[in-house]
């Protein structure tokens, strides 16, 4: 999903992890708005994958339990970016917010993602093995 909405990871540190995703026929909803389910999309790639980000792959890996998002400003066109910030780094769950924001920086959508982490099914994950 990704490589088909064209998201691109552009910033980390230890704690959180930056993307952006454009704002084109890919992202809109047929009135020509960012599609909320493409912020949701934006939020869970960022989520989840700054979850991985914090964990052993090889021991353990985390999987999402819910996420929720509130839509706040519509954007036409552009680029949106994303900051998941970890919330709590927990032994079995994580918690992570998500600030989705237009290129004035005016936030568009705000969401929040629970991820389990369980034991790694044997190892990394195909597209995380280095």
């Amino acid at each position: 999903m990704m490589e088909t909405l064209d998201i691109r990871f552009t910033a980390f540190g230890d704690d959180w992890l930056r993307g952006t995703m454009p704002v084109d026929h890919r992202t809109q909803q047929p009135f020509g708005l960012l599609h909320g389910g493409a912020s949701v999309v934006l939020a869970e790639t960022l989520g989840s994958s700054a979850s991985l980000l914090t964990l052993d792959v090889e021991k353990e890996v985390a999987v999402g339990l819910d996420i929720n998002a509130n839509h706040i400003r519509g954007v036409r066109g552009g680029i949106v970016t994303g900051t998941a910030k970890a919330v709590h780094l927990g032994r079995t769950t994580q918690v992570w917010e998500i600030r989705i924001e237009e290129e004035q920086g005016r936030l568009v959508c705000l969401s929040r993602l629970t991820m389990a982490v369980i034991p790694s099914p044997g190892g990394a994950p195909g597209n995380l093995r280095a």
